[in-house]
This record gives structure tokens, C-alpha cells and sequence, in this order.
């Protein structure tokens, strides 16, 4: 079941009254002066937290929804002079509770002007739901500054408590059509384009193309494909290159035909991180994963695709068996004959393969400090590539 928040604006001004709208969802449309409301209505919610300030339209909202009595007129009297309290809250709350068949609750915030009063609300939003909680959001009548903290707030629920946003909801009045119908705008889209850029923020951190899997099926792309990303990334991983490339050939095929919005938006950036794969001999994408591997200061990896990469270079030149073990280790040692730096990068990754302390004062130098360490990988590039 579903936990819906709206939040509340604004009081209104005296002589005044908030327009009704007849408010189009899928199915349905829904007449009434607080959007809210009609959208709890077609959602029925488990539960629903209104979330305002002391001069919120708190009168407005209890109004129209809870009947009129005595402790209303201290509602629309204190409005005004943005003076509601809690108590004051109390009773309205019960009351439509029963009314409606399920929680009602009332969370007053300040006006959340500075960061102060931003990280309070989202503290205690996050205080209001439990872990793996479902939310619906409703930003239709917050104050103006609201919708963009309620997407923040969106996000950080998410991510500390695991909570499910079903949708976020706005009732476009400004949009009302000329039949008199007013759309309701679905804002999901944007915590889903904001999951893209957190797949591609993981991606240049970490390296790992599984990130976008998920991302890439929910936008229409077919399982197989966006999960041969996943088997790049772990062949990568294991140092099986050719292998890697042809998980992500096929995916840079999937990409150039996926019609999805999502895709579509993040084709370039996402060609961009795979482009390695597109180098034209093994060599050159040996080279170039040690440059994606030093960029994520992965220096193990950097040292392995660096030397592998220079061997399989070496090899092109003479008679080919890039496979051959013999072959390999033979060129290997020539190498570290003829080259001082090559040698030197042979003990380093030795060194960072077996996790030991290096016979080489050197090697262990260059272990204890990450500033010497990475000039001599750039030296690496610089001079053997």
C-alpha cells in the first residue's frame, strides 16, 4: 500500500477562495478545491501526511474535507496570522481519519528558507516512513521553492531508507484545457533521468557497466542485451578482453536501434564510456583500459592492462600468438632487458599483484606514495606508448 504526502500552500487571502478544478487521471476525472484530496481519492492510500507550515491552507484543506465546527473558526482565524499549532491540528486530523478509512497525520514544518530548514524537513519526513515504504508525492499547492525540495527529498528517501517513490503528482490549473478539464502532470521522470545520472556518476567512479542494466530494460531495451553489460563488466574484470568487447559490441548495437526515451538522451555518454571497446586491435584496448583503470586510481589494473597491453603490442610486430604463454613471457623479458621503465613497471605490478612487500626500494617507494606512484605510471604512458 501506498503513503501519499501533500503538501500544503499557503493560506488564502481573505475575500478569496481557491478555484475548483476538475482534474483528468487515467480513468477518471475527480472535481474539488484541493488537489490533494482527488488524488488521494483515486490512489486510497494506506495513508496520507499532509505537510505544511503554520500558515498553510490548513482552514481550506479541513473545510471542505472534515465539516465545519467550532475549532475550524480557530483554524481560519490562526491561518492568517500563520499562527496553526499542532493541537490545533489534532482534532481535524481524527476526525477525517475516521472519515476516510485510513491514517491521517499533519506534519508542520517551517517555511524550510535556508539549508537549516531544508535538512529539517527532509529529516523528518524520513522520520515519518519506515524502511521499504511505497510514496506518492503531491507538489501541486506547495509553496513555490517546495517541488524542488520534495524531489531532493525523493531521493534521499530513497537512498537511506530504501523507500519506493510510486509517482510524483501535480495538478496543472494553469494548463486547464478549453473543456474546463485540468491535467494531472506525472513527474516520475525526473528521479528516473536522476537515476541515469547517478548510473553514469557510479560508472566513472567505479568502472562498472552493470549499473546501467537495470536502467536500460526499465526503458524498453531488451533484457539480454542490457544485461550483456553486466558480462562485460565482469569479464573486464577478470582480465578477459576479448571476451568483454564482444558483450559490449552487441550492446553498442542494441543502443544505436534503442528507441527508448531514457537511452536515447544518454546514447553519447554511454557510447563514450564503452569506446575502448571500439579500438581497432587488442593492443590499443589493452592501452587503453589502463588509462580508464589509472583514471579510477585502480593501479593494479593500470599496471596489468599497461604491461599486457605493451606486450601484445610488441607481439603485432613480430610473429602474432597473442595467447601463446611462451610467446608472452618470452617477450616480457626481452622487454625488461631493453627497457629500464618497462622493467620497473613489471616489479610494480608484481608487487600490487601479490599484496607484498617489493625486494625493490624503489617499488616500495613508489607503494607509500600515491603522487610518486602516478608520475611514474604517466611516465609508463607517456614514454612506452
Amino acid at each position: 500500500m501506498t503513503t501519499l504526502i501533500s503538501f500544503l500552500g499557503k493560506g488564502k487571502e481573505a475575500g478569496k477562495n481557491y478555484r475548483q478544478a476538475s482534474y483528468r487521471f487515467a480513468d477518471q476525472t475527480r472535481t474539488t478545491t484541493f488537489f490533494g484530496m482527488a488524488l488521494a481519492k483515486y490512489l486510497n492510500p494506506a495513508r496520507l501526511i499532509l505537510v505544511g507550515t503554520s500558515g498553510s491552507m490548513w482552514d481550506v484543506f479541513f473545510e471542505n474535507d472534515a465539516g465545519d465546527d467550532a475549532a475550524l473558526l480557530d483554524l481560519i482565524e490562526a491561518v492568517p496570522q500563520s499562527a496553526v499549532t499542532a493541537a490545533m491540528l489534532a482534532t481535524h486530523t481524527g476526525r477525517l481519519s475516521e472519515k476516510l478509512g485510513y491514517q491521517v497525520e499533519c506534519l508542520l514544518i517551517d517555511y524550510a528558507r535556508d539549508e537549516k530548514g531544508q535538512i529539517d524537513l527532509l529529516d523528518r519526513l524520513a522520520n515519518k516512513l519506515s524502511e521499504n515504504e511505497h510514496i506518492a508525492l503531491d507538489i501541486t499547492h506547495s509553496f513555490r521553492h517546495l517541488p524542488m525540495l520534495a524531489l531532493v527529498a525523493a531521493r534521499f528517501l530513497t537512498r537511506v531508507k530504501n523507500i519506493k517513490v510510486e509517482d510524483i503528482y501535480y495538478g496543472a490549473l494553469e494548463m486547464t484545457e478549453s473543456d474546463q478539464i485540468t491535467p494531472v502532470i506525472h513527474l516520475k521522470g525526473l528521479l528516473d533521468l536522476l537515476d541515469w545520472v547517478d548510473a553514469l556518476a557510479s560508472y566513472d567512479k567505479d568502472g562498472d557497466y552493470g549499473v546501467f542494466s537495470a536502467l536500460l530494460i526499465n526503458d524498453g531495451m531488451p533484457e539480454d542485451r542490457a544485461k550483456a553489460l553486466q558480462q562485460a563488466s565482469f569479464l573486464e574484470r577478470v582480465n578477459h578482453v576479448a571476451g568483454a568487447c564482444q558483450q559490449l559490441g552487441a550492446t553498442f548495437k542494441a543502443i544505436d536501434t534503442h528507441p527508448g526515451l531514457m537511452g536515447k538522451l544518454f546514447k553519447e555518454e554511454l557510447e563514450n564510456r564503452i569506446q575502448w571497446a571500439r579500438k581497432p586491435d587488442r593492443a590499443q584496448r589493452e592501452l587503453a583500459l589502463a588509462e580508464k583503470w589509472f583514471d579510477r586510481r585502480d593501479y593494479m589494473r593500470t599496471a596489468i592492462f599497461l604491461l599486457e597491453g605493451l606486450i601484445t603490442r610488441e607481439l603485432s610486430h613480430t610473429s602474432g600468438g597473442y595467447d601463446d604463454h611462451a610467446q608472452r613471457d618470452e617477450t616480457r623479458k626481452r622487454l625488461d632487458k631493453e627497457n629500464a621503465l618497462f622493467k620497473q613497471l613489471d616489479r610494480l605490478r608484481n608487487a600490487l599483484a601479490h599484496g607484498k612487500r617489493s625486494p625493490d626500494k624503489e617499488i616500495n617507494r613508489l607503494l607509500n606514495d600515491e603522487v610518486q606512484l602516478r608520475s611514474m605510471l604517466e611516465q609508463c604512458f607517456k614514454k612506452l606508448t
